[in-house]
């Protein structure tokens, strides 16, 4: 599936291979992808079977031992590591399984810091960021810090952060897996809502059947390979 200006993303023979003291460790063999732009698509898989290491490979965090990832026309395992990660802040949002918000900042702060990392003027951070919080539901609760949050309100400001930017695509990593089951399906609307609001791309690794099947496609992992 495209979009009528080609594929937001594109995977072509991506592997990665692991070293071990003992031998060579295969995770990724032959991956073969395309995402839509507004697509909400879902991974699905057995643990370890490398859907972590998937979404870390397409969003830049790690190089694959072979293949290449295109986003938005540019080849991303190409580019040095300043380049990359200067794309990765204006182009792809992340968000994890932990929410990995900042202690000692509020709400507000830790969405902001996308943003401010990207030179955007303070003032407009501050306002950009309040409006992400109000779109996923805590304009309330800007200036809490993470402790002061629930388990679904900090991934909630997680969601916000990795929207910062503005990016065309989102990778989210067992967004709903340390949620209880109301929480996390809270959260699976959230991110069905925003994707129909701004048209962003979501590839969603999950093991929630509800959320899987709530996207446009799901495909599954299976011994280093996606099937659709």
């Amino acid at each position: 599936m495209t979009s009528e200006n080609g594929p937001v993303l594109t995977a072509r023979e991506v592997e990665k291979t692991f070293s071990t003291p003992d031998k060579l460790l295969p995770v990724l063999k032959g991956i073969d992808l395309e995402l839509a732009q507004g697509e909400v698509v879902a991974v699905t898989g057995a643990s370890g079977v490398g859907k972590s290491t998937l979404l870390h490979i397409l969003g830049g965090l790690d190089r694959p031992t072979r293949g290449e990832i295109t986003i938005l026309g540019t080849a991303i395992n190409r580019q040095s590591e300043k380049a990359l990660a200067r794309f990765r802040n204006h182009r792809i949002g992340f968000v994890f399984q932990f929410h990995y918000l900042l202690d000692d900042f509020s709400a507000l702060e830790n969405v902001m810091i996308p943003m401010i990392l990207a030179d955007t003027p303070r003032a407009e951070a501050r306002q950009r960021g309040e409006l992400l919080l109000e779109q996923v539901g805590l304009q309330d609760r800007t200036s809490h810090r993470p402790r002061q949050l629930s388990g679904g309100e900090q991934q909630r400001v997680a969601v916000a952060r990795a929207l910062a930017n503005a990016p065309e695509i989102v990778l989210a990593d067992e967004p709903t897996g340390n949620l209880d089951t109301t929480t996390g399906r809270a959260l699976h609307d959230l991110l069905l809502r925003l994707n129909s609001r701004n048209k962003i791309t979501f590839l969603i690794a999950t093991h929630n059947e509800e959320l899987a099947n709530g996207c446009n496609r799901r495909l599954t992992m299976v011994d280093g390979r996606v099937f659709e």
